[in-house]
């Protein structure tokens, strides 16, 4: 009896963090105003660079990487095509494609992320959450990516990105890209 309390409190406590978790989020708008202005059309039309590392929820690096971007923009459609390559030799490829909407918002999809993606950019910061499957000892996972860019005084650009199974964050993701 005592472990079906003790169980129900646990569950308890996984679900009022989330909630709490949930409470406290940021909305890109908060961010209105600010400088440097971001448009990730602007910052990513041409060749970017940036590096990275994805570290597991002990905050242990799992990953290591570089990507090479080719940023195209035609119009109000920016494509991203991008190179990864890991520090275990592994490599691989994501092409991104977003149209502009009106009140900095963008539409996206890319080859191996599930759904529409939506995305808002504001002041100096861009955010869009996503679906993505990953493989993970053998089996695929399907993560919610919660994902923040921003732009630095330099030209640097740091995205952030929690992943997520459940609401509860399992891996973080950081890059830094620069303008090549």
């Amino acid at each position: 009896m005592i472990m079906v309390y003790k169980i129900r409190f646990v569950l308890l406590c996984v679900i009022v963090t989330g909630w709490l978790a949930g409470c406290t989020a940021v909305d890109v708008d908060h961010y209105a105003g600010t400088a440097p202005r971001l448009d990730i059309a602007e910052y990513f039309d041409g060749e970017t660079r940036a590096w990275g590392m994805v570290q597991d929820f002990r905050g242990r690096v799992q990953r290591r990487f570089t990507v090479d971007i080719d940023g195209q923009l035609e119009g109000d459609t920016l494509v991203l095509d991008e190179r990864f390559d890991y520090a275990d030799g592994e490599t691989d490829r994501r092409i991104w494609t977003f149209e502009r909407q009106d009140d900095g918002r963008w539409l996206g999809s890319a080859n191996d992320v599930e759904g529409p993606v939506e995305a808002r950019q504001s002041g100096h910061a861009f955010n869009m959450s996503y679906s993505l499957p990953v493989e993970v000892s053998g089996r695929t996972i399907t993560f919610t990516l919660d994902d923040w860019m921003y732009l630095q005084p330099d030209g640097r650009l740091i995205n952030r990105t929690a992943m997520k199974k459940f609401g509860i964050t399992l891996a973080e993701i950081t890059i830094v890209f620069e303008q090549r």
